[in-house]
């Protein structure tokens, strides 16, 4: 996401319990479907099929997730196709903008009072929506705000284009300032880790990038998928021969510190973990982006920019460094600017292509989890259920 998250304080109640619904899988939608099941499946209710293309030119074109507003169906029909194949699955919760209307933060409740988040980020050439693929994390990182949560469960093919599709109609109706009225991009760095719900994640890209009116019709190649390193899943994304970005999110060039930082690498060592990345541009073409998240006297030290410039050098790869987003009460803080200016110096150095990810976001709590961990921790110093609406 735009700025990497951190651990937030705890409650002031640690004992209070946090009440909510068991997890569970949403009620099938037409975004789960490809055009030929969209088929069958109105023809099920009883309606012609020539219905499919109908629904998904609403949906998938004009961006429109309510059949209510469907007015070209008939109104005998909209409320059996409702309730079949679009389902309310993204109840917003709380919306927040900031950067003058160019960063729009969007938390979601699912349909089992979980909690997600997704952000819309407009430039002056594009628009980006940055998309959750699981609710919570279960990779543990201990700067994480999503990783602290733990995981709650995978998101469904339809709950991940739901995203895409919302945050598209609000690119389209031209309130992401001084940008076009077009989603062109997509990335998978929202809450969890894409790969641990890999199935679900390749079909959303799929349908993300199959052009109207079965998908939203993007490029390949504006898609970005992100994992702190799952080799087996990173291995079998070579075996998709798709053209996506894959973003490795390294955050130390060492085994020690990265086991630490990243706990899925006692499992699959830096050496294993890069071996894969690197294979994967080597199978596509594609460069890698190595995320790393500059914290303060933790993975800033001269030494290892320059061993992580050696890792990478005349690999098809690029470094994103992340300045860390601080919260109050936090032991983990962003780097000094001359320390991140000198880690940047020494990369360049070694010939490895660097770029400081842009600090959007801040005062809207801009990294992934923290508007989900905000409620969480408010839902259980109140003793309110986590799945209740925020009081307005």
């Amino acid at each position: 996401m735009t700025i990497l998250p951190v651990i937030p304080i705890s409650p002031d109640k640690p004992d209070a319990v946090i009440t909510r619904r068991r997890p569970s899988m949403p009620p099938r939608h037409l975004a789960d479907l490809d055009l030929d099941a969209r088929k069958a499946a109105v023809a099920a209710l009883g309606e012609p099929t020539f219905r499919a293309k109908q629904l998904s030119t609403h949906y998938f074109g004009r961006f429109v997730r309510d059949a209510s507003a469907m007015t070209d169906l008939p109104a005998a029909s909209r409320d059996r196709i409702t309730a079949d194949l679009l389902p309310t699955l993204l109840t917003p919760i709380r919306e927040q903008d900031c950067d003058d209307g160019a960063t729009r933060k969007t938390l979601w409740k699912l349909h089992d009072g979980a909690l997600v988040e997704s952000v819309l980020m407009g430039y002056s050439n594009r628009v980006t929506a940055c998309v959750s693929s699981q609710a919570g994390c279960g990779m543990a990182c201990p700067f994480c705000a999503t990783g602290q949560q733990g995981l709650t469960r995978n998101l469904s093919v339809a709950e991940i284009v739901d995203q895409c599709v919302y945050l598209a109609g609000v690119a389209a109706s031209g309130v992401v300032t001084g940008s076009p009225p077009r989603l062109s991009r997509v990335v998978f760095m929202g809450m969890g880790e894409p790969l641990a719900n890999y199935p679900r994640v390749i079909e959303a890209v799929r349908r993300l990038t199959t052009p109207a009116p079965e998908g939203l019709g993007l490029s390949q190649r504006h898609i970005t998928v992100s994992t702190v390193g799952l080799v087996p899943a990173m291995r079998r994304l070579i075996a998709e021969q798709l053209s996506v970005t894959l973003a490795l999110s390294l955050h130390a060039p060492d085994d020690d510190l990265r086991d630490e930082l990243v706990p899925v690498n006692q499992r699959w060592k830096v050496a294993e973990v890069l071996d894969a990345a690197f294979d994967y541009a080597a199978q596509t073409g594609r460069r890698v982006s190595i995320e790393y998240a500059l914290i303060r006297d933790v993975n800033d030290q001269p030494w290892r920019a320059d061993l992580l410039g050696r890792l990478l050098h005349g690999k098809l790869a690029h470094v994103n460094l992340i300045p860390l987003n601080p919260t109050p009460g936090s032991k983990w803080d962003a780097s000094p600017k001359p320390v991140e200016r000198e880690f940047v110096r020494r990369l360049l150095a070694a010939g490895v292509e660097t770029t400081v990810r842009d600090t959007r976001g801040r005062e809207i709590d801009g990294a992934c989890g923290q508007l989900a961990a905000g409620e969480l921790t408010q839902a259980g110093a109140d003793g309110v259920a986590a799945d209740a609406e925020v009081a307005q």
